[in-house]
C-alpha cells in the first residue's frame, strides 16, 4: 500500500468570492470552492468586510480582522465548518452595525 506525502503544505495565494462561496487558489494549483454557510461570519459579512483579508505566516491560514475570523487551510482541506456556537454567532451579530 502506498501512502501520500506531500512535499510542501500547500499554501494560499489568492482568494475571492461569488454570491454563495468562498474560492480559494492554492500554491499546488488546486482551487477549493467552499459554501459561505459553513463560515456565518463571512456569510454575514459586507462585501468590504470580506476583501479584508490577510495570510498568516506563509499561508498557512486565513485572517479577516473586521470579522474575527480566521480559517486554516488544513481545516478547509478536511473539509470542517466554523466550529462557533450558535450564541456566540448571535452574540457577534447583535453587536454589528446595521448595514445600510
Amino acid at each position: 500500500m502506498n501512502t501520500l506525502v506531500l512535499e510542501a503544505d500547500p499554501q494560499v495565494i489568492d482568494i475571492s468570492f461569488t454570491a454563495d462561496k468562498l474560492i480559494v487558489d492554492l500554491s499546488d494549483g488546486r482551487t477549493l470552492l467552499v459554501p459561505l454557510s459553513w463560515y456565518p461570519r463571512l456569510y454575514h459579512a459586507t462585501p468590504a468586510e470580506r476583501n479584508n483579508w490577510q495570510l498568516l505566516g506563509d499561508g498557512y491560514a486565513i485572517e479577516w480582522p473586521d470579522l474575527d475570523e480566521h480559517i486554516g487551510i488544513e481545516g478547509l482541506l478536511a473539509g470542517r465548518h466554523s466550529g462557533e456556537s450558535k450564541r456566540s454567532l448571535e452574540r457577534w451579530l447583535q453587536s454589528r452595525p446595521p448595514v445600510t
